[in-house]
């Protein structure tokens, strides 16, 4: 069967940056855009909002904590599509880092054109790495960490915050930024595992800083709209089908920054 539509999906998108990163796409994305939510009833809400602003994106539940749901998932997109082509992932790690994995970006993609993954990370995880100890900072900046030495990290995070004992262990006082150091690791881990199984494919990884953003977390005194935030995902998305990179990087204001 041969597909003819391109298909990109963004998780978390019912408000906030993940609603502008759709607002975004369906203005400028040649292919359909498919808003995803963990409630139904706020994602339909969501997608009649911007059918009312003239534009056409499709609804699919998904709650990334189900790994029933996040198959299901896959299944429509390879129903419908054949698979994915672009991914903005605005909801953290999800059932990462449980025992049983969810399917990989590289089980969702398509094989017969580029595709772009986009991870929703922050700033802060890279001004908390630098609190971190001199072992721990080598440990996340390592180009050969595993995905099962990251989720050893974050389990050791976990316990020594649980016993008090983190500070003593060289963590930062900051969940926040330790989740959103695992977001980023994750995506450069992500991106080696990619270049390394499907590199003919040519499907550029990268995490990025949306900014200081006015949501429901950081309040009203931020400086960025979410529309403005929606900027650095969607051009990621949005990388030219001939483009080499960015790649396994950490991107904030359309800029890579050193890791």
């Amino acid at each position: 069967m041969a597909w003819s539509n391109q298909v990109a999906l963004v998780t978390g998108a019912n408000k906030g940056i993940g609603f502008a990163i759709t607002r975004d796409l369906c203005q400028k994305f040649s292919g359909d855009v498919v808003l995803t939510a963990r409630n139904q009833a706020r994602g339909q809400a969501a997608v009649q909002q911007l059918q009312a602003e003239g534009l056409n994106p499709r609804f699919h539940q998904l709650d990334i904590d189900d790994l029933h749901s996040i198959r299901a998932i896959r299944d429509f997109l390879l129903n419908e599509y054949g698979g994915l082509d672009v991914l903005v992932n605005n909801t953290g790690i999800g059932t990462w880092p449980k025992n049983k994995p969810p399917p990989t970006e590289s089980d969702f993609f398509k094989d017969t054109q580029p595709g772009r993954v986009v991870n929703v990370s922050s700033m802060i995880s890279l001004r908390v790495l630098k609190n971190c100890s001199p072992e721990l900072q080598q440990k996340f900046r390592s180009d050969t960490i595993t995905e099962e030495e990251l989720v050893g990290l974050m389990n050791k995070f976990v316990e020594d915050t649980k016993r008090g004992v983190h500070e003593k262990e060289g963590w930062p006082n900051s969940a926040y930024g330790v989740i959103k150091i695992g977001v980023t690791v994750l995506s450069r881990i992500h991106a080696r595992k990619l270049s390394e199984q499907r590199k003919g494919d040519k499907i550029l990884l990268n995490a990025c800083c949306p900014g200081w953003v006015r949501t429901d977390m950081a309040g009203p005194k931020a400086t960025k709209s979410p529309e403005e935030g929606a900027e650095t995902p969607v051009y990621l998305a949005l990388l030219p089908p001939d483009a080499e990179g960015p790649h396994g990087q950490f991107v904030h204001e359309k800029q890579v920054e050193q890791w």
